[in-house]
């Protein structure tokens, strides 16, 4: 247990951040082993519904993969990945559509059993994510290419905190699997956020993807962009580095990456001087 004059301290830090955060857009991307926790769900939807009560307007996205595995392997169905993301044919549509579905009501719940309000969202209502296919050999999976910020902005005027799942339409109505870093660059972008927050299962990007305390704590864009071109990014990190640049580069002023299995990392990242994952500007 820390200290009182700790717990002061830390309050401290905290104030002239909430006082430069007070309504701007963040939006969280929440995924990974992190959701197959219930405490450490619960820990990040507390999190989440600070943000709103101390006036920032959160926006949760979230994927869903574990859940997806599980589904997937109950129906006997094979798991493919080509470049970090999941080959989807039809069959596997439909389990991914259901996974994630149910992952949003649950997040849902949640946030209301801590005393919030939120609505979910799947990215296939009001074309909120329209998206058109990236190949023939992953099947229906898309990239984003519109975000309709209208829809998430009226729910945020009406108090609620929007929680919206990674599965987009194409031009035929039809779903397609979008990666959910790649969703949430793409919202941070169209809503203008002031900041993009990945969770993740390390400690934010590593300069050695073997060693987990070489995070860096300030990773510079140039630098990111070589962490692509020599593969020193792995699979799971790629899509992040990629939203990450993305995002930024269309206005979004800060990117972080942070551990999500981390109790409380979100609210020490952006509330503190020394945060805990790798930041990007």
């Amino acid at each position: 247990m820390l200290p009182k004059d700790a717990h002061a301290e830390v309050l401290n830090q905290a104030l002239p951040y909430i006082q430069e955060f007070r309504g701007a857009t963040f939006v969280v991307k929440y995924g990974g082993s992190a959701m197959k926790d219930p405490s450490l769900v619960e820990g990040v939807v507390r999190n989440v519904l600070l943000l709103q009560l101390v006036g920032i307007r959160p926006i949760l996205v979230h994927g869903g993969g574990p859940e997806i595995d599980i589904w997937l392997n109950r129906l006997g169905i094979e798991k493919k990945t080509l470049d970090g993301l999941r080959v989807t044919d039809d069959a596997t549509m439909e389990v991914v559509e259901m996974a994630l579905n149910k992952a949003n009501r649950a997040l849902v719940a949640e946030i209301q059993r801590a005393g919030g309000r939120a609505i979910g969202l799947s990215g296939r209502d009001a074309d909120l994510l329209q998206a058109r296919r990236i190949s023939e050999k992953l099947g229906r999976v898309g990239e984003v290419c519109s975000v309709a910020p209208d829809v998430l902005n009226a729910v945020q005027e009406a108090g609620f905190i929007p929680v919206v799942c990674s599965v987009a339409t194409d031009e035929d109505r039809h779903p397609l699997n979008v990666n959910a870093d790649s969703a949430a660059g793409s919202i941070a972008a169209a809503v203008g956020a002031n900041k993009l927050i990945l969770l993740t299962d390390t400690n934010g990007v590593l300069s050695d993807r073997n060693d987990p305390n070489s995070a860096i704590s300030l990773l510079a864009r140039e630098e990111a962009r070589a962490m692509l071109a020599d593969g020193r990014a792995d699979r799971g990190m790629i899509p992040k580095l990629e939203s990450a640049l993305f995002a930024l580069e269309s206005g979004v002023k800060r990117v972080h990456m942070i551990n999500g299995s981390t109790p409380n990392s979100l609210l020490v990242e952006i509330f503190t001087h020394e945060g805990v994952g790798t930041m990007m500007e």
